[in-house]
């Protein structure tokens, strides 16, 4: 399967990857393993969605958030690997959810961005996850999202 061709067929346009804003690197590859660092719902550089999933966001919102910090990460991974073809497995994604306290949904919301891998990955995005909640993240974002990947 051609993975630049199916994000097209889904509609999405990856942006350029973005660049750190502290003392760290977007990818790291040890082996065949390719660490994503955290990725925020930015958008052409602009914060898209701030502020706690059940307080300032729906859980709709923060899903959507999700998905896009996913397709950050996609990003992240095309500016380190080059081919996305290379991406044999999404291993892992952590999902960091800033949310109001009693918010329980943390799990759904991560399904943003396990769904996107999988639309665009396959049986290769299928992964093992963990959603957790935090009191705040970088910059008041919503969601964060990392990743561990296998490529070739």
């Amino acid at each position: 399967m051609n993975i630049e061709n199916r994000i097209k067929e889904l509609g999405i346009e990856l942006p350029v990857a973005a660049s750190p804003q502290a003392m760290y690197v977007p990818t790291k590859q040890t082996g065949n393993l390719v660490f994503v660092s955290g990725q925020i719902p930015v958008k052409e550089g602009v914060m898209q969605y701030t502020g706690k999933a059940g307080e300032e966001r729906t859980l709709e919102e923060a899903k959507e958030a999700a998905r896009l910090c996913a397709i950050n990460v996609v990003s992240a991974l095309k500016a380190h690997l080059k081919d996305l073809d290379k991406v044999k497995s999404i291993v892992k994604i952590t999902c960091f959810v800033a949310s109001k306290t009693g918010f329980d949904k943390q799990h759904l919301v991560a399904n943003g961005a396990s769904e996107l891998l999988f639309d665009i990955f396959g049986e290769a995005g299928r992964h093992t996850r963990s959603a957790v909640s935090v009191n705040q993240l970088p910059l008041d974002a919503t969601v964060e999202v990392e990743a561990i990947v296998e490529a070739e």
